[in-house]
This record gives C-alpha cells, sequence and structure tokens, in this order.
C-alpha cells in the first residue's frame, strides 16, 4: 500500500528558515499530488485528512493542557 510520509513535510516546513523555502516544501506537495494516479490521490487525500485531523487533536489537547496549567496560576 502506498503511504505518504506528511510529518516529514510539516516539519521541514515548521523548521524552514523562509517563507521561500516554506513554499517550496508546499511545491514538492503539490507536484507529487500532480504525479499521482486518481486512485493513488484518493489514497494521498485519506492519508491527508487523517494526519491533519491526528494533528489539530494534538494541537487542540496541547492548548488544553497549557490553557488549564494557566488557569491555575
Amino acid at each position: 500500500m502506498l503511504t505518504f510520509d506528511f510529518r516529514r513535510y510539516h516539519i521541514r516546513s515548521i523548521n524552514a528558515a523562509s517563507d521561500a523555502e516554506r513554499a517550496a516544501i508546499n511545491q514538492e506537495l503539490k507536484d507529487l499530488y500532480a504525479s499521482l494516479s486518481d486512485a493513488e490521490k484518493d489514497v494521498f487525500n485519506q492519508q491527508l485528512q487523517l494526519f491533519l485531523s491526528k494533528e489539530v487533536g494534538r494541537i487542540k489537547s496541547d492548548y488544553e493542557s497549557v490553557k488549564g496549567g494557566l488557569g491555575d496560576n
């Protein structure tokens, strides 16, 4: 099964030294997507949605823990 490593792109984007570098990373993803067959695009989209939902959940959890910790002070 085809597997995409969105975390690698995400970490690279977070650590990008400039907006231009971040744009280049985004373009890599766009080029990768454009090179895929329709079936592969479906897998890409499903895996991307799963990655994004996990990341949003993680960020929400981190936020709530920080927010809760701030409320105790």
